[in-house]
């Protein structure tokens, strides 16, 4: 059986667990390295980046998931943040995903929308909430465009890690989530 962690350092921990659930998989939360070798995927949740790599870096997590290249992983939002090899005007924190991304790109909490927005890859068009979220600003051509809001690229995967700009976990469709298990069992059978 498939087992994906949720990060449990801060931010939308539940929601994500639920949608997993949702989806028959055994979920864990993740705070230690011990938890690490449970799992076969890590869903980075939504919340607040700085905060989120003082955690990872308060429990001994940063460098073994920047280390880790067998273990697929699946940022929303701040996730997509910490799995970036560039964030403008900050450090970079696990580096999975060659892309620039630009933090608070769709404005402020007053700001937030919700869209229904087509995904490469995805049959049925994704339900999308941005909250403060970032944009990827730029990637490298081996990066897989996903999805893209006017212009603005808010979806990609690089090998097995997968990233959005938006919350998924915050509304009832579990596409994105299908998604990410998808890269998850490819991974499996092709590390068998």
């Amino acid at each position: 059986m498939t087992t994906i962690g949720v990060l449990g350092m801060q931010g939308a921990i539940r929601e994500h667990v639920r949608m997993l659930e949702a989806l028959g998989v055994d979920t864990r939360v993740v705070r230690s390295v011990e938890d690490l070798s449970q799992i076969d995927g890590l869903v980075l949740p939504g919340g607040e980046s700085t905060a989120m790599r003082r955690l990872l870096d308060r429990y001994g997590l940063l460098e073994p998931l920047r280390d880790n290249t067998e273990l697929p992983m699946f940022g929303t939002c701040a996730g997509l943040i910490l799995l970036a090899t560039e964030v403008e005007g900050y450090d970079a924190h696990l580096r999975k995903i060659p892309m620039t991304v630009k933090r608070n790109a769709f404005g402020r909490q007053v700001d937030s929308f919700e869209v229904t927005l087509p995904v490469k890859g995805i049959d049925e068009a994704v339900e999308a909430v941005f909250i403060r979220a970032p944009q990827v600003a730029s990637v490298e051509p081996v990066v897989d465009v996903l999805a893209e809001v006017e212009e603005a690229i808010v979806a990609v995967r690089y090998d097995k890690y997968v990233a959005c700009s938006f919350h998924p976990e915050l509304t009832d469709d579990l596409s994105m989530h299908r998604y990410f298990l998808n890269v998850v069992a490819a991974n499996k059978h092709q590390l068998a």
